[in-house]
């Protein structure tokens, strides 16, 4: 089972406790499919470590249900984002082996709330990353291959009335997520200068590129990988990395067919269901 992430997770919460009261009020809405209202009312204004103290509680609840942990999600890698929601850095969230997707797959409509796409560069490392202070020549020795990727990110709460408390204690607002299928090589890359388009059935949704991401997606690795030591969890060989955003998210809808593509890494393509869903992802 992986460790709590953050210092203040390692408290032992109790029923009337703030971080479990969120934690429930975030679960009923998993559970029911129906969104909630934001947390940060239970919670310390601005108090981001006890956010991820409601993240870890629910991430022990999803490991105790028998699902792996695959690796993590970057989020508010976007400054204009991050001026938005009032913070300073980015965050950061699980991915689950449930929320994995294969390449093209369909997801039923209603197993990701309140769903958006965007397109990502994802890592696969082969070493873990155990420095206190790691430099980008790090990154790049531990990372086996880069693939594209697109993130479902979803909401638990009702309209994305989030602020950064709100989206860290939801897991970073982490949905799904979609990996294409052919590894390529960082040396074969210059991934700040690579172009992204995000497409419906060909029609361009959002374009964007590598120096979106906190000016390179490696610094978006390299902030997450200084963190998690931080945290008491640092990330591992065969750990996947969402790097973050190279684009405007965009909202989806019952029958969507998305499609996005990055220079030097291909494509990746993701389809939304019309029907009711199937499964437990949320």
């Amino acid at each position: 089972m992986r460790e709590a992430v953050t210092p203040a997770t390692r408290r032992a919460p109790h029923p009337g406790d703030p971080v479990t009261r969120a934690a429930e009020r975030l679960d009923e809405a998993r559970r029911t499919g129906v969104p909630c209202d934001p947390v940060r009312d239970l919670l310390p204004i601005g108090d981001l470590d006890t956010a991820y103290a409601v993240q870890s509680l629910l991430t022990d609840r999803r490991l105790a249900e028998g699902r792996r942990v695959t690796g993590w999600k970057i989020g508010l890698t976007s400054a204009a984002v991050q001026a938005q929601l009032g913070v300073e850095s980015p965050d950061f969230g699980a991915l689950f082996d449930d929320t994995a997707l294969p390449d093209g797959a369909d997801l039923p409509w209603g197993a990701v709330l309140q769903p958006k796409a965007e397109a990502e560069v994802a890592l696969v490392l082969e070493h873990d990353l155990e420095h206190e202070r790691h430099t980008v020549a790090d990154i790049i020795r531990a990372t086996a291959f880069a693939l594209p990727a697109m993130e479902i990110v979803g909401s638990r709460i009702r309209d994305w009335d989030i602020t950064a408390v709100d989206t860290i204690a939801d897991n970073a607002s982490s949905g799904a997520y979609v990996l294409g299928n052919r590894p390529v090589r960082l040396r074969d890359l210059d991934l700040r200068t690579a172009g992204m388009v995000l497409e419906r059935r060909g029609e361009p949704l959002s374009t964007g590129a590598g120096a979106a991401c906190l000016g390179h997606p490696l610094h978006a690795a390299l902030w997450l990988a200084d963190t998690l030591v931080r945290v008491g969890r640092p990330l591992r060989a065969g750990d996947t990395v969402l790097t973050g955003a190279l684009g405007p998210m965009t909202a989806v809808a019952p029958g969507d067919v998305l499609e996005a593509r990055i220079d030097g890494l291909g494509s990746v393509r993701a389809a939304f269901g019309a029907g009711p869903r199937e499964g437990e992802i949320r």
